[in-house]
C-alpha cells in the first residue's frame, strides 16, 4: 500500500480567512459576555444598574457576583484552551492536553486532600486560609506534579518529551490511586463536595479569588505567544529546530511552565473542566491552519467564549439550581470531538 504523506493528508481542503475567524470569535465572546451579565434568576439587566437608581442588592448582583464570574470565566477558558494548544504543539500530537503532564491530576489530588483531610490542620491555619483552603491545595498539588515530572524527564540539561509523556501518565495514575483512597475514607458531606468540585464550576467566583488567580492566568497567556515560533519549528523535529536557531530546551521549559501555571490556577479556582484543551485547538487548526502565531490568540478567544457560554447555560438550565460546568462542556465537547475523529479518521490511520 502506498503511504500518503502526512502533511498533504492532514492539510484541510478549505481554510477560512483569519480576519473572519477572529472577528467571529470576538463577536461570539461579546454575545456570551452580555448574556452572562444579563441572564439570571434575578432578571436584572446590566444597563438598568447604569441608567437608573438601583438598590445595593441589585448593584451587588451585577458587580460582586456576575462580573467577577464573567471575568474569571474568560480567563479560565482562555487559559485552558491555550494550554491545550501549547501541549499539542509541544508533543506534536493533536490528542495532547494539559492532563498529559499530570497538572490536572496533581491539582485534583491537592483539592481532595484539602476537602478530606483539611479538618486535621491546626485551627489557626484553617482560619487563615478560610474558603481558599481547596484552591491553595489544588494549586500546590498541580505545581508539585510538574516539578516531579520535570525532574524525572530532565537529564544533563535536556528534557525528553517521550519521558515526560510517560512520566505524566504514571503521575496521573498515582494521583488517581491516592485520590481513590481518600474518597474511600471520606464521609457523605465530603463526597458531595468532591463530586461538585470534580465536575467544575465558577459559582464561587468573587473579586478576592479573581485577584489571586488572575495574575497567574494573565502571565501564562502573555508568555504563550513568545513560544509560537519555537513550536512551529519543533513541528519539523527538534534537530531541525535547533539548526534553525531555536532554543529548543528553552521552548520546552517555557511551554511546560506556562501550562503548569495556567492549568494549576484554573483548576484551583474552577475545579475540573474538560475538553476545552483538546477541542478548541482542533477546531481552529481545521479553520486557520496549524501556525501557533495565529492559533494561540484565537484559542484564547474561542476558549473564553465557549466557557462563558457554557457557564451561562449551566446557571440557567435548572435554575434556581446550577449544573456543574464540566457536564455542559462534556455534552458540547464529546460530540464535536467525535465528529472531528470521524471526519479525519483517514488521516489518523496514516
Amino acid at each position: 500500500m502506498t503511504a500518503v504523506p502526512l502533511r498533504a493528508a492532514a492539510a484541510p481542503p478549505h481554510r477560512l480567512p483569519v480576519a473572519v475567524v477572529a472577528i467571529g470569535l470576538a463577536l461570539l465572546l461579546a454575545v456570551a459576555a452580555l448574556a452572562s451579565l444579563s441572564l439570571g434568576a434575578s432578571g436584572l439587566l446590566p444597563w438598568e444598574v447604569i441608567l437608573r437608581d438601583t438598590t445595593p442588592a441589585e448593584r451587588a448582583i451585577l458587580f460582586d457576583i456576575r462580573l467577577p464570574r464573567l471575568i474569571l470565566g474568560v480567563l479560565v477558558g482562555a487559559a485552558l484552551a491555550v494550554s491545550g494548544a501549547l501541549m499539542q504543539g509541544l508533543f506534536r500530537n493533536p490528542l495532547a492536553d494539559p492532563g498529559l503532564v499530570g497538572v490536572g491530576a496533581g491539582a485534583g489530588l491537592g483539592a481532595v486532600i484539602a476537602i478530606v483531610l483539611g479538618g486535621l490542620l491546626p485551627v489557626t491555619n484553617r482560619a487563615m486560609l478560610g474558603a481558599y483552603l481547596v484552591p491553595v491545595f489544588a494549586f500546590a498539588g498541580g505545581w508539585a506534579a510538574v516539578l516531579i515530572l520535570y525532574r524525572v524527564a530532565s537529564l544533563r540539561g535536556q528534557t525528553s518529551i517521550a519521558t515526560m509523556l510517560l512520566a505524566g501518565i504514571v503521575l496521573g495514575a498515582l494521583a488517581g490511586a491516592v485520590t481513590g483512597i481518600l474518597i474511600f475514607v471520606a464521609d457523605d458531606n465530603q463526597l458531595r463536595d468532591l463530586t461538585f468540585w470534580g465536575l467544575g464550576s465558577l459559582a464561587g467566583a468573587n473579586w478576592t479569588k479573581l485577584a489571586a488567580a488572575a495574575p497567574i492566568l494573565i502571565a501564562g497567556l502573555a508568555a504563550a505567544p513568545f513560544l509560537a515560533r519555537g513550536l512551529d519549528a519543533m513541528a519539523l523535529g527538534e534537530g531541525v529546530a535547533q539548526h534553525m536557531g531555536v532554543p529548543v530546551e528553552t521552548v520546552k521549559r517555557g511551554a511546560i511552565l506556562s501550562v503548569a501555571a495556567m492549568t494549576g490556577a484554573a483548576v484551583a479556582v474552577s475545579g475540573g473542566i474538560g475538553f476545552l484543551g483538546i477541542v478548541v485547538p482542533h477546531i481552529l487548526r481545521l479553520a486557520v491552519g496549524p501556525g501557533h502565531r495565529l492559533l494561540l490568540p484565537l484559542a484564547a478567544l474561542f476558549g473564553a467564549a465557549l466557557l462563558v457560554a457554557a457557564d451561562t447555560v449551566a446557571r440557567l438550565a435548572v435554575a434556581p439550581a446550577e449544573l456543574p460546568i464540566g457536564i455542559i462542556m462534556a455534552l458540547i465537547g464529546a460530540p464535536v470531538f467525535l465528529w472531528i475523529l470521524l471526519a479525519r479518521r483517514a488521516v489518523l490511520e496514516v
